[in-house]
């Protein structure tokens, strides 16, 4: 039996084999693929180009929370329609589907746990939930995050990703800048740290208000943070912007980030800093 075939200069098996879906995924930046399992393992960058991969609260969870264990809190918190509102779909609609193909009830989650034994509470974005964006409900559970970091006195940590406020919540989403606010003005107050992650896209309200008002500001390598996107800002100024404008290493040179964290070496730096905070204290 033969088990090749020759079809002009090509060289073809005779029966093709199927690829199971997921198993091997292809980085943007290099065009090469990667093993899922490989990639999973080294928390979802590309070990040879250190290509980011966007993830989840599920994701950030399970290698920040020791053994990734924690408790969630502010689940119960859930979306509504308060302007019946309508664009392409009705939002009550967009809710529905959304939950149900991510699994998520809206854009943020918080969980408390420890980190390397430092009690903690984390809050974390979904991008995968409506663009990351920010409506009242995620305002709400960051808030009880915040007011649970005050008055246990623990260090809190938010992981932002998030393309800006939720249109389809009007005025409601950008009460949720001032809110929260607020709340870690308080929180301040109390002298408990506070330290802001900045993933890849970080925009809109959310970088104008909690994001960047961290003890530390943290930010993952090559990350989009700022608050109107290029080109917006280069049609409103008429000029070109400067390379890497708005990237985290540009945000880094011009004095806004403390530092840039790879994401394998995040909850050690994490880690790193509550214990000089700690001890300063």
């Amino acid at each position: 039996m033969s088990w090749f075939k020759r079809k002009d200069t090509n060289i073809q098996t005779s029966k093709k084999k199927d690829m199971p879906e997921g198993i091997w995924v292809k980085v943007p930046t290099t065009g090469e693929t990667i093993h899922h399992r490989e990639l999973e393992e080294n928390v979802w960058v590309d070990p040879l180009s250190g290509y980011h991969f966007r993830i989840g609260s599920q994701e950030y969870f399970s290698f920040l929370f020791d053994n990734g264990s924690y408790k969630e809190i502010a689940g119960d918190i859930l979306p509504v329609d308060p302007l019946n509102f309508v664009d392409r779909k009705k939002y009550s609609d967009r809710i529905k589907q959304t939950q149900q193909s991510t699994g998520l009830t809206d854009a943020c989650r918080v969980g408390v746990g420890q980190l390397d034994k430092h009690d903690v509470v984390i809050a974390c974005m979904d991008f995968a939930f409506i663009g990351g964006s920010m409506g009242s409900v995620v305002g709400e559970r960051l808030s009880v995050a915040i007011d649970h970091a005050r008055e246990t006195k623990t260090p809190l940590i938010i992981i932002s990703q998030s393309g800006g406020a939720r249109m389809m919540e009007s005025v409601y989403s950008l009460m949720q800048l001032a809110k929260t606010s607020a709340k870690l003005a308080l929180l301040e107050k109390e002298k408990v740290p506070f330290i802001s992650v900045m993933t890849n896209p970080t925009t809109g309200g959310v970088t104008a208000s909690y994001a960047m008002l961290g003890d530390f500001n943290i930010a993952e390598p090559g990350a989009l943070i700022g608050f109107a996107g290029p080109r917006v800002i280069r049609q409103t100024i008429g000029r070109d912007l400067p390379e890497g404008f708005q990237t985290s290493e540009y945000l880094l040179e011009h004095g806004f980030l403390d530092f840039i964290v790879k994401r394998p070496k995040l909850k050690k730096k994490i880690s790193q800093l509550l214990r000089i905070l700690k001890n300063n204290k």
